[in-house]
């Protein structure tokens, strides 16, 4: 088993804190992030998701903030070349349609992430 620091690629998924969502509606929303970015990084920066997938796909889950706070992430790591996936819920359980509840960003080389997410909170 890898050391904490050994790890040179990460995933970042940051949940907004101005809405409710209970730990369940939390994690299925983190796992969307988790799904969209994965594809999208396989797509677009195949050596970057072929190096995280081989470490063992480390995520992390921070606290993002507002909605603008999230998009405002978002623009800095697109920026920095990362991808990105917006979740926004279907709306048939405890938000309403169309409620954006987190930001997936990565997988990419960790210090590119922590430009983006490095000084957020985990969840």
């Amino acid at each position: 088993m890898m050391a904490k620091e050994e790890f040179m690629n990460k995933m970042v998924i940051a949940i907004r804190t101005d809405i409710k969502l209970s730990p369940g509606k939390m994690a299925v929303q983190v796992a969307h992030a988790a799904v969209n970015c994965a594809f999208s990084t396989k797509k677009d920066h195949e050596r970057w998701f072929k190096a995280w997938y081989k470490e063992g796909q480390k995520k992390v889950v921070v606290k993002g903030g507002s909605l603008k706070d999230l998009y405002e992430l978002k623009n800095v790591a697109e920026g920095l070349g990362l991808s990105t996936s917006i979740v926004q819920d279907a709306g048939k359980t405890e938000v309403e349609p169309g409620t954006v509840t987190c930001l997936g960003i990565g997988p990419g080389p960790s210090p590119e992430v922590n430009k983006v997410t490095g000084s957020l909170t985990l969840v």
